[in-house]
Protein backbone atom coordinates (compact mmCIF):
# COMPACT_ATOMS: atom_id res chain seq x y z
CA UNK A 1 0.00 0.00 0.00
CA UNK A 2 1.11 3.51 -0.68
CA UNK A 3 3.27 2.42 -3.62
CA UNK A 4 2.77 3.15 -7.31
CA UNK A 5 3.35 0.17 -9.56
CA UNK A 6 4.23 0.68 -13.22
CA UNK A 7 2.33 -2.17 -14.81
CA UNK A 8 3.74 -1.85 -18.32
CA UNK A 9 3.08 -4.80 -20.59
CA UNK A 10 6.21 -6.10 -22.33
CA UNK A 11 6.29 -7.84 -25.70
CA UNK A 12 9.17 -10.16 -26.65
CA UNK A 13 9.01 -9.85 -30.41
CA UNK A 14 12.37 -11.03 -31.76
CA UNK A 15 14.07 -14.39 -32.04
CA UNK A 16 13.89 -17.74 -33.70
CA UNK A 17 10.42 -18.77 -32.45
CA UNK A 18 9.02 -15.78 -34.34
CA UNK A 19 11.07 -16.67 -37.41
CA UNK A 20 9.90 -20.29 -37.36
CA UNK A 21 6.27 -19.20 -37.20
CA UNK A 22 6.75 -16.96 -40.25
CA UNK A 23 8.55 -19.72 -42.15
CA UNK A 24 5.59 -21.99 -41.41
CA UNK A 25 3.18 -19.35 -42.69
CA UNK A 26 5.25 -18.87 -45.85
CA UNK A 27 5.68 -22.60 -46.44
CA UNK A 28 9.47 -22.48 -46.40
CA UNK A 29 11.92 -24.62 -44.42
CA UNK A 30 15.45 -23.47 -45.29
CA UNK A 31 17.47 -20.34 -44.51
CA UNK A 32 18.44 -20.17 -48.17
CA UNK A 33 14.77 -19.59 -49.03
CA UNK A 34 14.76 -16.53 -46.76
CA UNK A 35 17.80 -15.16 -48.57
CA UNK A 36 16.14 -15.84 -51.92
CA UNK A 37 12.93 -14.00 -51.03
CA UNK A 38 14.84 -11.11 -49.46
CA UNK A 39 15.55 -10.40 -45.81
CA UNK A 40 13.47 -7.21 -46.02
CA UNK A 41 10.42 -9.15 -47.19
CA UNK A 42 10.90 -11.82 -44.54
CA UNK A 43 11.40 -9.38 -41.67
CA UNK A 44 8.38 -7.34 -42.74
CA UNK A 45 6.33 -10.51 -42.50
CA UNK A 46 7.92 -11.31 -39.11
CA UNK A 47 6.88 -7.93 -37.73
CA UNK A 48 3.32 -8.40 -39.01
CA UNK A 49 3.22 -11.88 -37.49
CA UNK A 50 4.37 -10.96 -33.97
CA UNK A 51 1.87 -8.10 -33.82
CA UNK A 52 -1.02 -10.04 -35.38
CA UNK A 53 -2.54 -11.21 -32.09
CA UNK A 54 -1.99 -7.99 -30.13
CA UNK A 55 -5.73 -7.35 -29.72
CA UNK A 56 -6.39 -10.93 -28.62
CA UNK A 57 -3.60 -10.75 -26.03
CA UNK A 58 -5.04 -7.55 -24.60
CA UNK A 59 -8.50 -9.11 -24.32
CA UNK A 60 -7.15 -12.33 -22.83
CA UNK A 61 -5.01 -10.62 -20.20
CA UNK A 62 -7.86 -8.29 -19.26
CA UNK A 63 -10.24 -11.29 -18.90
CA UNK A 64 -7.77 -12.80 -16.47
CA UNK A 65 -8.29 -9.72 -14.30
CA UNK A 66 -4.66 -8.71 -14.67
CA UNK A 67 -4.19 -4.98 -14.20
CA UNK A 68 -1.89 -4.03 -17.07
CA UNK A 69 -1.03 -0.81 -18.88
CA UNK A 70 -1.14 -1.66 -22.59
CA UNK A 71 -1.02 1.96 -23.78
CA UNK A 72 2.41 2.52 -22.21
CA UNK A 73 3.85 -0.86 -23.18
CA UNK A 74 7.27 -1.68 -24.59
CA UNK A 75 8.25 -3.97 -27.43
CA UNK A 76 11.71 -5.35 -28.10
CA UNK A 77 11.33 -4.38 -31.77
CA UNK A 78 10.92 -0.71 -30.90
CA UNK A 79 13.76 1.52 -32.07
CA UNK A 80 14.27 2.91 -28.56
CA UNK A 81 14.57 -0.56 -27.02
CA UNK A 82 16.98 -1.73 -29.71
CA UNK A 83 19.21 1.33 -29.27
CA UNK A 84 19.55 0.59 -25.55
CA UNK A 85 20.52 -2.98 -26.44
CA UNK A 86 23.25 -1.61 -28.72
CA UNK A 87 24.48 0.59 -25.88
CA UNK A 88 24.64 -2.43 -23.56
CA UNK A 89 26.69 -4.45 -26.05
CA UNK A 90 29.18 -1.62 -26.53
CA UNK A 91 29.50 -1.19 -22.77
CA UNK A 92 30.34 -4.87 -22.39
CA UNK A 93 32.84 -4.66 -25.25
CA UNK A 94 34.60 -1.64 -23.75
CA UNK A 95 34.86 -3.48 -20.42
CA UNK A 96 36.46 -6.44 -22.21
CA UNK A 97 33.40 -8.56 -21.46
CA UNK A 98 32.20 -9.11 -25.05
CA UNK A 99 34.46 -11.02 -27.41
CA UNK A 100 34.44 -13.18 -30.53
CA UNK A 101 35.52 -16.79 -30.10
CA UNK A 102 35.51 -20.21 -31.72
CA UNK A 103 33.91 -22.77 -29.43
CA UNK A 104 32.02 -26.03 -29.44
CA UNK A 105 28.41 -25.09 -28.69
CA UNK A 106 24.99 -26.74 -28.73
CA UNK A 107 23.94 -26.32 -32.35
CA UNK A 108 20.61 -26.68 -34.09
CA UNK A 109 21.23 -27.95 -37.61
CA UNK A 110 17.56 -27.47 -38.49
CA UNK A 111 17.61 -23.77 -37.60
CA UNK A 112 21.30 -23.40 -38.55
CA UNK A 113 22.32 -21.51 -35.43
CA UNK A 114 23.99 -22.18 -32.06
CA UNK A 115 22.28 -22.06 -28.68
CA UNK A 116 23.49 -20.94 -25.27
CA UNK A 117 24.22 -23.56 -22.65
CA UNK A 118 21.59 -22.10 -20.33
CA UNK A 119 18.90 -22.76 -22.96
CA UNK A 120 19.45 -26.49 -22.48
CA UNK A 121 18.65 -26.29 -18.77
CA UNK A 122 15.51 -24.20 -18.65
CA UNK A 123 13.01 -27.03 -18.95
CA UNK A 124 13.14 -30.74 -18.26
CA UNK A 125 11.58 -31.50 -21.64
CA UNK A 126 14.65 -30.18 -23.49
CA UNK A 127 16.27 -33.51 -22.64
CA UNK A 128 14.33 -36.44 -24.10
CA UNK A 129 15.06 -40.13 -24.28
CA UNK A 130 16.51 -41.13 -27.63
CA UNK A 131 17.92 -44.31 -29.14
CA UNK A 132 21.19 -44.04 -31.02
CA UNK A 133 23.64 -46.62 -32.36
CA UNK A 134 26.73 -47.07 -30.21
CA UNK A 135 29.89 -48.64 -31.58
CA UNK A 136 33.14 -49.93 -30.16
CA UNK A 137 35.91 -49.32 -32.67
CA UNK A 138 39.42 -50.79 -32.89
CA UNK A 139 42.49 -48.58 -33.30
CA UNK A 140 45.65 -50.62 -34.07
CA UNK A 141 48.65 -48.95 -32.43
CA UNK A 142 51.86 -48.44 -34.37
CA UNK A 143 55.08 -46.44 -34.44
CA UNK A 144 58.18 -46.25 -32.30
CA UNK A 145 56.46 -45.44 -29.01
CA UNK A 146 54.04 -48.37 -29.43
CA UNK A 147 56.97 -50.69 -30.20
CA UNK A 148 58.88 -49.41 -27.18
CA UNK A 149 55.91 -50.30 -24.96
CA UNK A 150 55.36 -53.65 -26.64
CA UNK A 151 52.01 -52.46 -28.03
CA UNK A 152 52.72 -52.54 -31.76
CA UNK A 153 49.64 -54.01 -33.46
CA UNK A 154 47.58 -54.08 -30.23
CA UNK A 155 44.14 -52.62 -30.90
CA UNK A 156 42.98 -49.85 -28.56
CA UNK A 157 39.20 -49.94 -28.07
CA UNK A 158 37.08 -46.79 -28.02
CA UNK A 159 33.32 -46.64 -27.53
CA UNK A 160 31.14 -43.84 -28.94
CA UNK A 161 27.45 -43.02 -29.29
CA UNK A 162 28.20 -40.66 -32.20
CA UNK A 163 29.51 -42.78 -35.09
CA UNK A 164 28.98 -39.78 -37.39
CA UNK A 165 31.93 -38.01 -35.68
CA UNK A 166 34.41 -40.79 -36.54
CA UNK A 167 35.39 -39.33 -39.96
CA UNK A 168 37.07 -36.48 -38.05
CA UNK A 169 38.67 -38.64 -35.37
CA UNK A 170 41.97 -36.94 -34.51
CA UNK A 171 43.07 -38.64 -31.29
CA UNK A 172 42.24 -41.06 -28.50
CA UNK A 173 42.20 -39.93 -24.87
CA UNK A 174 43.06 -41.99 -21.79
CA UNK A 175 43.02 -41.17 -18.09
CA UNK A 176 46.49 -40.70 -16.53
CA UNK A 177 45.85 -42.94 -13.51
CA UNK A 178 43.55 -45.50 -15.14
CA UNK A 179 44.98 -49.01 -15.37
CA UNK A 180 44.62 -50.47 -18.85
CA UNK A 181 44.77 -54.15 -19.72
CA UNK A 182 46.21 -55.90 -22.75
CA UNK A 183 43.95 -58.85 -23.44
CA UNK A 184 43.49 -60.91 -26.60
CA UNK A 185 45.37 -58.30 -28.63
CA UNK A 186 43.24 -55.39 -27.42
CA UNK A 187 43.70 -52.49 -24.99
CA UNK A 188 40.85 -51.60 -22.60
CA UNK A 189 40.45 -50.29 -19.05
CA UNK A 190 41.15 -53.19 -16.68
CA UNK A 191 37.87 -52.87 -14.76
CA UNK A 192 35.85 -53.01 -18.00
CA UNK A 193 37.42 -56.15 -19.51
CA UNK A 194 34.54 -58.35 -18.36
CA UNK A 195 32.00 -56.25 -20.26
CA UNK A 196 33.62 -57.29 -23.54
CA UNK A 197 34.20 -60.98 -22.78
CA UNK A 198 32.05 -62.25 -25.66
CA UNK A 199 33.55 -59.90 -28.28
CA UNK A 200 37.07 -60.76 -27.14
CA UNK A 201 36.38 -64.48 -27.57
CA UNK A 202 35.79 -65.60 -23.98
CA UNK A 203 32.97 -67.60 -22.48
CA UNK A 204 32.62 -65.45 -19.38
CA UNK A 205 33.74 -62.22 -17.76
CA UNK A 206 35.91 -64.14 -15.31
CA UNK A 207 37.63 -66.00 -18.13
CA UNK A 208 38.35 -62.67 -19.89
CA UNK A 209 39.80 -61.15 -16.73
CA UNK A 210 41.97 -64.23 -16.15
CA UNK A 211 43.36 -63.84 -19.68
CA UNK A 212 44.79 -60.35 -19.08
CA UNK A 213 48.41 -60.48 -20.25
CA UNK A 214 49.67 -57.25 -18.68
CA UNK A 215 48.57 -53.82 -17.51
CA UNK A 216 49.80 -50.30 -18.16
CA UNK A 217 48.73 -46.96 -16.68
CA UNK A 218 47.32 -44.29 -18.96
CA UNK A 219 50.14 -41.79 -18.39
CA UNK A 220 52.57 -44.16 -20.13
CA UNK A 221 50.46 -44.25 -23.30
CA UNK A 222 50.99 -40.55 -24.06
CA UNK A 223 52.06 -40.06 -27.69
CA UNK A 224 51.42 -43.61 -28.93
CA UNK A 225 50.35 -43.49 -32.58
CA UNK A 226 47.59 -45.53 -34.22
CA UNK A 227 46.12 -46.20 -37.66
CA UNK A 228 43.41 -43.70 -38.74
CA UNK A 229 40.00 -45.20 -39.50
CA UNK A 230 39.36 -43.14 -42.63
CA UNK A 231 41.65 -41.29 -45.04
CA UNK A 232 39.43 -38.23 -45.64
CA UNK A 233 41.84 -35.93 -43.80
CA UNK A 234 45.16 -37.81 -43.97
CA UNK A 235 46.67 -35.41 -46.51
CA UNK A 236 48.73 -33.55 -43.91
CA UNK A 237 49.79 -30.74 -46.23
CA UNK A 238 46.19 -29.94 -47.12
CA UNK A 239 44.59 -30.37 -43.68
CA UNK A 240 47.45 -29.75 -41.24
CA UNK A 241 46.90 -33.11 -39.55
CA UNK A 242 50.55 -34.07 -39.08
CA UNK A 243 50.11 -34.22 -35.28
CA UNK A 244 46.93 -36.31 -35.36
CA UNK A 245 46.16 -39.99 -34.67
CA UNK A 246 47.94 -40.46 -31.40
CA UNK A 247 46.94 -41.04 -27.80
CA UNK A 248 46.54 -38.06 -25.46
CA UNK A 249 46.25 -38.11 -21.68
CA UNK A 250 43.68 -36.06 -19.77
CA UNK A 251 41.95 -36.12 -16.40
CA UNK A 252 38.44 -35.84 -17.87
CA UNK A 253 38.56 -39.45 -19.07
CA UNK A 254 36.87 -41.93 -16.74
CA UNK A 255 36.42 -45.70 -16.65
CA UNK A 256 32.85 -46.05 -15.37
CA UNK A 257 31.50 -47.19 -18.73
CA UNK A 258 32.53 -47.79 -22.33
CA UNK A 259 36.17 -48.82 -22.61
CA UNK A 260 37.99 -46.12 -20.64
CA UNK A 261 39.41 -44.83 -23.95
CA UNK A 262 37.62 -41.89 -25.59
CA UNK A 263 37.54 -41.07 -29.29
CA UNK A 264 38.35 -37.39 -29.91
CA UNK A 265 36.72 -35.34 -32.66
CA UNK A 266 37.81 -31.71 -32.09
CA UNK A 267 34.86 -29.99 -33.78
CA UNK A 268 32.18 -31.93 -31.89
CA UNK A 269 33.13 -31.93 -28.22
CA UNK A 270 34.27 -29.28 -25.76
CA UNK A 271 36.89 -31.49 -24.13
CA UNK A 272 37.86 -32.89 -27.53
CA UNK A 273 38.64 -29.41 -28.83
CA UNK A 274 40.43 -28.39 -25.65
CA UNK A 275 42.93 -31.23 -25.51
CA UNK A 276 43.49 -31.64 -29.25
CA UNK A 277 44.11 -27.91 -29.73
CA UNK A 278 46.70 -28.04 -26.96
CA UNK A 279 48.33 -30.94 -28.83
CA UNK A 280 48.59 -28.96 -32.07
CA UNK A 281 45.74 -30.71 -33.89
CA UNK A 282 43.36 -28.77 -36.20
CA UNK A 283 39.63 -28.44 -35.67
CA UNK A 284 38.09 -29.77 -38.87
CA UNK A 285 34.33 -29.29 -39.34
CA UNK A 286 32.91 -32.05 -41.52
CA UNK A 287 29.30 -30.77 -41.53
CA UNK A 288 27.84 -27.74 -43.27
CA UNK A 289 25.49 -25.29 -41.52
CA UNK A 290 22.53 -27.58 -42.23
CA UNK A 291 24.14 -30.62 -40.61
CA UNK A 292 25.07 -32.36 -43.87
CA UNK A 293 28.48 -33.84 -44.60
CA UNK A 294 30.78 -31.80 -46.81
CA UNK A 295 32.29 -33.19 -50.01
CA UNK A 296 35.60 -34.09 -48.34
CA UNK A 297 33.85 -36.97 -46.55
CA UNK A 298 33.24 -38.71 -49.84
CA UNK A 299 31.40 -41.81 -48.60
CA UNK A 300 28.56 -39.86 -46.98
CA UNK A 301 28.82 -36.43 -48.64
CA UNK A 302 25.48 -34.58 -48.55
CA UNK A 303 23.93 -36.84 -45.93
CA UNK A 304 22.49 -35.55 -42.66
CA UNK A 305 24.63 -36.36 -39.63
CA UNK A 306 22.23 -38.93 -38.14
CA UNK A 307 21.46 -40.52 -41.51
CA UNK A 308 25.19 -41.12 -42.01
CA UNK A 309 25.46 -43.40 -38.96
CA UNK A 310 24.35 -46.56 -40.78
CA UNK A 311 26.64 -46.27 -43.85
CA UNK A 312 29.59 -45.33 -41.64
CA UNK A 313 29.00 -48.35 -39.39
CA UNK A 314 28.85 -50.52 -42.49
CA UNK A 315 32.23 -49.15 -43.57
CA UNK A 316 33.69 -49.88 -40.13
CA UNK A 317 32.51 -53.47 -40.39
CA UNK A 318 33.89 -53.89 -43.92
CA UNK A 319 37.29 -52.59 -42.82
CA UNK A 320 37.48 -54.84 -39.79
CA UNK A 321 37.40 -51.92 -37.36
CA UNK A 322 34.06 -52.65 -35.68
CA UNK A 323 34.18 -54.78 -32.53
CA UNK A 324 30.63 -54.22 -31.29
CA UNK A 325 27.46 -52.37 -32.24
CA UNK A 326 24.54 -51.84 -29.89
CA UNK A 327 21.46 -49.66 -29.61
CA UNK A 328 21.90 -47.11 -26.85
CA UNK A 329 19.03 -45.28 -25.15
CA UNK A 330 20.03 -42.07 -23.43
CA UNK A 331 18.77 -38.65 -22.37
CA UNK A 332 19.62 -36.28 -25.21
CA UNK A 333 19.20 -32.49 -25.67
CA UNK A 334 16.69 -31.20 -28.20
CA UNK A 335 16.15 -27.69 -29.53
CA UNK A 336 13.55 -25.95 -27.37
CA UNK A 337 12.42 -24.04 -30.46
CA UNK A 338 11.99 -26.66 -33.20
CA UNK A 339 12.25 -29.85 -31.07
CA UNK A 340 14.88 -31.53 -33.25
CA UNK A 341 17.90 -33.27 -31.66
CA UNK A 342 20.88 -30.98 -31.25
CA UNK A 343 24.51 -31.62 -32.01
CA UNK A 344 27.62 -30.05 -30.51
CA UNK A 345 29.60 -28.23 -33.17
CA UNK A 346 32.52 -25.80 -33.38
CA UNK A 347 31.22 -22.40 -34.45
CA UNK A 348 32.33 -18.79 -34.33
CA UNK A 349 30.21 -16.70 -31.98
CA UNK A 350 30.24 -13.56 -29.89
CA UNK A 351 30.26 -14.22 -26.16
CA UNK A 352 29.73 -12.38 -22.90
CA UNK A 353 32.66 -13.23 -20.63
CA UNK A 354 30.46 -14.35 -17.73
CA UNK A 355 33.30 -16.28 -16.09
CA UNK A 356 35.11 -12.96 -15.54
CA UNK A 357 32.47 -11.69 -13.08
CA UNK A 358 30.87 -14.97 -12.01
CA UNK A 359 32.04 -14.60 -8.41
CA UNK A 360 30.47 -11.15 -8.22
CA UNK A 361 27.19 -12.58 -9.48
CA UNK A 362 27.28 -15.09 -6.64
CA UNK A 363 27.92 -12.29 -4.13
CA UNK A 364 25.11 -10.08 -5.43
CA UNK A 365 22.70 -13.00 -5.30
CA UNK A 366 22.97 -12.80 -1.51
CA UNK A 367 21.25 -9.39 -1.65
CA UNK A 368 18.15 -10.93 -3.27
CA UNK A 369 15.22 -12.32 -1.25
CA UNK A 370 14.05 -15.58 -2.85
CA UNK A 371 10.74 -17.42 -2.40
CA UNK A 372 11.09 -20.37 -1.96
CA UNK A 373 14.20 -19.49 0.01
CA UNK A 374 16.15 -22.61 -0.99
CA UNK A 375 16.34 -21.39 -4.61
CA UNK A 376 18.87 -18.70 -3.65
CA UNK A 377 21.74 -21.05 -2.82
CA UNK A 378 20.15 -24.07 -4.49
CA UNK A 379 19.03 -24.09 -8.10
CA UNK A 380 19.97 -20.46 -8.84
CA UNK A 381 23.06 -20.23 -6.65
CA UNK A 382 24.57 -23.46 -7.92
CA UNK A 383 23.88 -22.45 -11.51
CA UNK A 384 25.69 -19.14 -10.93
CA UNK A 385 28.67 -20.89 -9.36
CA UNK A 386 29.16 -22.89 -12.57
CA UNK A 387 28.16 -20.18 -15.05
CA UNK A 388 29.95 -20.22 -18.37
CA UNK A 389 30.56 -17.63 -21.04
CA UNK A 390 27.32 -16.81 -22.86
CA UNK A 391 27.00 -17.14 -26.64
CA UNK A 392 24.93 -14.14 -27.72
CA UNK A 393 25.14 -14.11 -31.53
CA UNK A 394 22.74 -15.92 -33.82
CA UNK A 395 23.14 -16.59 -37.54
CA UNK A 396 19.61 -15.38 -38.24
CA UNK A 397 17.57 -12.40 -39.42
CA UNK A 398 14.85 -11.07 -37.09
CA UNK A 399 16.51 -9.47 -34.08
CA UNK A 400 18.65 -6.64 -32.78
CA UNK A 401 21.87 -6.42 -34.80
CA UNK A 402 25.29 -7.16 -33.35
CA UNK A 403 26.76 -3.64 -33.73
CA UNK A 404 30.18 -4.74 -34.95
CA UNK A 405 31.75 -3.64 -38.23
CA UNK A 406 34.92 -5.29 -39.54
CA UNK A 407 37.31 -4.66 -42.41
CA UNK A 408 36.87 -6.78 -45.53
CA UNK A 409 40.64 -6.88 -46.07
CA UNK A 410 42.71 -8.86 -43.53
CA UNK A 411 45.78 -6.85 -44.60
CA UNK A 412 44.15 -3.82 -42.94
CA UNK A 413 42.29 -5.25 -39.92
CA UNK A 414 39.91 -3.01 -38.00
CA UNK A 415 36.92 -3.58 -35.71
CA UNK A 416 34.39 -0.84 -34.83
CA UNK A 417 31.64 -1.25 -32.23
CA UNK A 418 28.72 1.20 -32.02
CA UNK A 419 26.48 1.97 -29.08
CA UNK A 420 23.96 4.48 -30.45
CA UNK A 421 22.22 5.73 -33.56
CA UNK A 422 24.12 9.00 -33.39
CA UNK A 423 27.43 7.13 -33.39
CA UNK A 424 26.31 5.32 -36.53
CA UNK A 425 25.30 8.58 -38.21
CA UNK A 426 28.62 10.20 -37.30
CA UNK A 427 30.61 7.50 -39.11
CA UNK A 428 28.25 6.53 -41.95
CA UNK A 429 26.65 9.90 -42.71
CA UNK A 430 23.08 8.81 -41.94
CA UNK A 431 20.97 6.49 -39.83
CA UNK A 432 19.95 3.06 -41.13
CA UNK A 433 16.73 3.66 -43.05
CA UNK A 434 14.15 1.43 -44.69
CA UNK A 435 12.68 1.95 -48.14
CA UNK A 436 10.19 4.49 -46.77
CA UNK A 437 12.97 6.57 -45.24
CA UNK A 438 12.16 5.57 -41.66
CA UNK A 439 15.01 4.85 -39.23
CA UNK A 440 15.13 1.06 -38.94
CA UNK A 441 17.84 -0.95 -37.19
CA UNK A 442 16.66 -4.31 -38.47
CA UNK A 443 18.34 -6.24 -41.24
CA UNK A 444 18.90 -5.63 -44.11
CA UNK A 445 18.90 -1.84 -43.57
CA UNK A 446 21.56 -1.89 -40.84
CA UNK A 447 23.71 -4.07 -43.12
CA UNK A 448 23.65 -1.40 -45.82
CA UNK A 449 25.76 0.97 -43.71
CA UNK A 450 29.32 0.67 -45.06
CA UNK A 451 32.28 3.01 -45.24
CA UNK A 452 35.89 3.09 -46.34
CA UNK A 453 38.26 1.54 -43.80
CA UNK A 454 40.06 4.49 -42.12
CA UNK A 455 43.09 2.29 -41.45
CA UNK A 456 43.63 1.44 -45.12
CA UNK A 457 45.84 4.02 -46.86
CA UNK A 458 44.89 2.59 -50.25
CA UNK A 459 41.22 3.41 -49.64
CA UNK A 460 40.16 0.11 -51.19
CA UNK A 461 38.92 -1.86 -48.17
CA UNK A 462 35.59 -1.20 -46.51
CA UNK A 463 33.92 -1.72 -43.14
CA UNK A 464 30.95 -4.11 -43.16
CA UNK A 465 28.69 -5.21 -40.33
CA UNK A 466 28.94 -8.85 -39.29
CA UNK A 467 25.68 -10.53 -40.29
CA UNK A 468 24.70 -11.96 -36.89
CA UNK A 469 21.84 -10.74 -34.73
CA UNK A 470 21.52 -10.85 -30.95
CA UNK A 471 20.28 -13.82 -29.00
CA UNK A 472 16.78 -12.69 -27.97
CA UNK A 473 17.77 -13.55 -24.38
CA UNK A 474 20.19 -10.61 -24.53
CA UNK A 475 17.16 -8.38 -25.07
CA UNK A 476 15.26 -10.10 -22.26
CA UNK A 477 18.22 -9.48 -19.96
CA UNK A 478 18.20 -5.80 -20.98
CA UNK A 479 14.54 -5.06 -20.29
CA UNK A 480 15.15 -3.34 -16.93
CA UNK A 481 16.91 -0.42 -18.66
CA UNK A 482 15.93 -0.81 -22.35
CA UNK A 483 12.23 -0.29 -21.60
CA UNK A 484 13.16 3.26 -20.52
CA UNK A 485 15.48 3.88 -23.49
CA UNK A 486 18.28 4.25 -20.96
CA UNK A 487 20.77 5.98 -21.02
CA UNK A 488 19.40 8.16 -23.83
CA UNK A 489 16.20 9.09 -21.98
CA UNK A 490 14.57 8.67 -18.56
CA UNK A 491 17.91 8.28 -16.77
CA UNK A 492 16.54 9.48 -13.45
CA UNK A 493 13.40 7.34 -13.76
CA UNK A 494 15.43 4.20 -14.40
CA UNK A 495 17.77 4.86 -11.51
CA UNK A 496 14.77 5.34 -9.20
CA UNK A 497 13.29 2.00 -10.24
CA UNK A 498 16.46 -0.10 -10.34
CA UNK A 499 16.88 -2.71 -8.98
CA UNK A 500 13.20 -3.54 -9.31
CA UNK A 501 11.33 -4.42 -6.12
CA UNK A 502 9.69 -7.63 -7.23
CA UNK A 503 9.70 -10.18 -10.05
CA UNK A 504 7.82 -13.44 -10.51
CA UNK A 505 8.11 -16.28 -13.03
CA UNK A 506 8.25 -20.06 -13.12
CA UNK A 507 11.19 -22.08 -11.83
CA UNK A 508 12.77 -22.61 -15.27
CA UNK A 509 13.62 -18.90 -15.44
CA UNK A 510 16.41 -19.46 -12.92
CA UNK A 511 18.28 -20.50 -16.09
CA UNK A 512 16.44 -18.01 -18.30
CA UNK A 513 15.01 -14.56 -17.57
CA UNK A 514 16.20 -14.28 -13.96
CA UNK A 515 19.65 -15.47 -15.01
CA UNK A 516 20.23 -13.19 -18.01
CA UNK A 517 18.95 -10.15 -16.11
CA UNK A 518 21.37 -10.94 -13.30
CA UNK A 519 24.22 -11.19 -15.84
CA UNK A 520 23.44 -7.82 -17.41
CA UNK A 521 22.83 -6.03 -14.12
CA UNK A 522 26.06 -7.32 -12.62
CA UNK A 523 28.17 -6.54 -15.69
CA UNK A 524 26.72 -3.09 -16.39
CA UNK A 525 25.74 -1.71 -12.98
CA UNK A 526 27.37 -3.97 -10.37
CA UNK A 527 23.93 -4.49 -8.81
CA UNK A 528 21.32 -7.24 -8.75
CA UNK A 529 18.48 -6.68 -11.21
CA UNK A 530 15.77 -7.25 -8.58
CA UNK A 531 15.30 -7.27 -4.82
CA UNK A 532 12.61 -9.93 -4.39
CA UNK A 533 11.79 -13.02 -6.47
CA UNK A 534 8.92 -15.47 -6.33
CA UNK A 535 9.44 -18.72 -8.25
CA UNK A 536 6.34 -20.78 -8.92
CA UNK A 537 6.01 -24.28 -10.29
CA UNK A 538 4.40 -25.53 -13.48
CA UNK A 539 1.02 -27.06 -14.31
CA UNK A 540 1.18 -30.57 -15.78
CA UNK A 541 -1.22 -32.00 -18.29
CA UNK A 542 -2.98 -35.36 -17.99
CA UNK A 543 0.05 -36.98 -19.65
CA UNK A 544 2.37 -35.68 -16.94
CA UNK A 545 4.07 -33.26 -19.33
CA UNK A 546 4.33 -29.52 -18.78
CA UNK A 547 1.37 -27.60 -20.17
CA UNK A 548 2.95 -25.23 -22.68
CA UNK A 549 2.12 -23.32 -25.84
CA UNK A 550 4.50 -25.45 -27.91
CA UNK A 551 3.30 -28.86 -26.69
Amino acid sequence: RGKKVERRFGWDTHGLPAELEVMKQLGITEKSEIEDMGIDVFNKKAKESVLFYTKEWEEYVTRQARWVDFENDYKTLNLSFMESVLWAFKQLHEKGLAYEGHRVLPYCWRDETPLSNHELRMDDDVYQMRQDPSVTVTFPMRGSRAAELGLDGVRALAWTTTPWTLPTNAALAVGPAIEYAVVAGHLIALNLVGNYAKELGFASADEARDAVERTIVGAELDGVEYEPIFDYYTDTEKWGTENCWRILVDDYVGASDGTGIVHQSPAYGEDDMRITTAAGMPTIVSLDDGGRFVNAVTDVAGELWFEANRPLIRLLRERGRLLREQSYEHSYPHCWRCRNPLIYKAVSSWFVRVTEFRDRMVELNQDISWTPEHIKDGQFGKWLSNARDWSISRNRYWGSPIPVWVSDDPAYPRVDVYGSLDELKADFGDYPRDKDGNINMHRPYIDELTRVNPDDPTGKSHMHRISDVMDCWFESGSMSFAQYHYPFENKETFEQHFPCDYIVEYIGQTRGWFYVQHIMATALFDKPAFKNVICHGIVLGSDGQKMSKHL
